[in-house]
């Protein structure tokens, strides 16, 4: 599936619910069946600069497309990262930084969560597209 296929299911599946507290319930079902990362992956280097809760990311190439990792001490933030990594993981360094991330408005996300929240999705998304282009630069 391409980006914009992923992000169009992500669209159609929260938009079976219409009330707010329902989505986040589909959040934090995302976040709990998101593997969890390697202890010795909870390093200062794969932590998400700010984000309120603790946020860990890693990446790597795998059969030349980039295959994220992530975890979260928080169970909502976890189900964001679960909800990034099932729409950019799988992907080439040039679709990922390419790519119109259009579900995050489409979903309302940015609307529903706390200001440093927000913040936070936005340095998750600003860290995995830069993981894409540090790969993208090694071609």
């Amino acid at each position: 599936m391409t980006i914009n296929e992923i992000q169009d299911d992500v669209i159609e599946e929260f938009s079976q619910f219409d009330d707010w507290m329902d989505r986040y319930s589909l959040l934090i079902d995302l976040g709990n069946n998101l593997q969890p990362i390697p202890a010795e992956d909870r390093t200062d280097r794969n932590l998400i600069d700010g984000c309120q809760s603790k946020v860990w990311f890693t990446a790597q190439m795998e059969d030349g497309k980039v295959v994220y990792k992530g975890d979260s001490d928080a169970i909502l933030v976890k189900g964001i990262v679960a909800l990034l990594i099932r729409v950019l993981s799988g992907h080439t360094p040039k679709e990922i930084v390419e790519a119109d991330l259009y579900f995050v408005d489409r979903i309302n996300l940015r609307e529903h969560l706390s200001p440093t929240r927000s913040n936070g999705l936005v340095a998750m998304l600003r860290q995995m597209r830069q993981y894409a282009l540090v790969f993208l630069s090694k071609d």
